[in-house]
């Protein structure tokens, strides 16, 4: 069956996609309550088992942090497409005249705005909890909080879609999604580490290394947006 000519604009498409997902979520707000609370008992549980010191914050608490976050997005992008098959919406996304990859898109924008919601919450119950005050650091902890974020929905959102076509999906999302993150979670860890240490100084190699990973896997979700919808 021959789909008809792409008549919208990528980024219009991709811009309804994204206010869709956000008025389904506002709806409810299921899929972020939960991931909040998620989010904060991981943080919690670190914190009530290991009763850090302050020197032992600075020094495992990014750790902790990230590990919190990447269990919290897995819940979170495990339905990015999983409900879209309930009523076969994503087949009518597909054979709507847009770029398949306008679909990814708008999931990814607004898997990574859900995910920086958390993180709203998140960081300032990490503060607390860690005793550690990110006050002077706030700047360059956002932005890599931002760019560890985008590489997250970004891989998360692609293996979001691949998963869904797949039996065990439940399954399936956090075995592809752990080992790829490996190398950003690693950068991450580290630029958030540096941003803690007494000196707070941001390591700008491990930026560096977050800004490619991110760059080269959204450049992969551009190039096979389309496959990765074919049935």
């Amino acid at each position: 069956m021959n789909r008809p000519a792409k008549s919208v604009s990528l980024t219009r498409a991709a811009a309804s996609v994204f206010a869709k997902e956000l008025r389904v979520e506002f709806r409810s707000f299921e899929i972020l309550t939960s991931t909040i609370i998620f989010a904060l008992i991981v943080v919690f549980v670190f914190s009530f088992a290991f009763n850090p010191s302050a020197a032992d914050s600075r020094r495992f608490g990014a750790g902790f942090l990230w590990i919190a976050l990447l269990f919290a997005s897995s819940l979170m992008l495990q339905p990015s497409f999983t409900r879209e098959r309930t009523n076969d919406t994503l087949a009518a996304l597909v054979l709507a005249p847009i770029d398949p990859f306008a679909i990814i898109a708008g999931k990814l924008f607004a898997n990574f705005f859900f995910l920086v919601l958390v993180e709203l919450v998140l960081l300032p119950a990490f503060s607390v909890l860690y005793n550690v005050s990110l006050l002077g650091i706030i700047g360059p902890l956002a932005g890599v909080m931002l760019l560890g974020t985008f590489g997250i929905a970004t891989v998360g959102t692609v293996f979001a879609a691949i998963a869904s076509q797949a039996r065990m999906r439940e399954l399936l999302l956090p075995l592809l999604l752990l080992p790829a993150l490996v190398p950003l979670l690693i950068a991450a860890v580290g630029a958030t580490m540096g941003l803690l240490s007494d000196s707070h100084e941001l390591p700008l190699a491990w930026v560096a290394v977050m800004v490619c990973f991110d760059i080269m896997f959204f450049t992969a979700a551009w190039l096979f947006g389309g496959y990765l919808l074919e049935e």
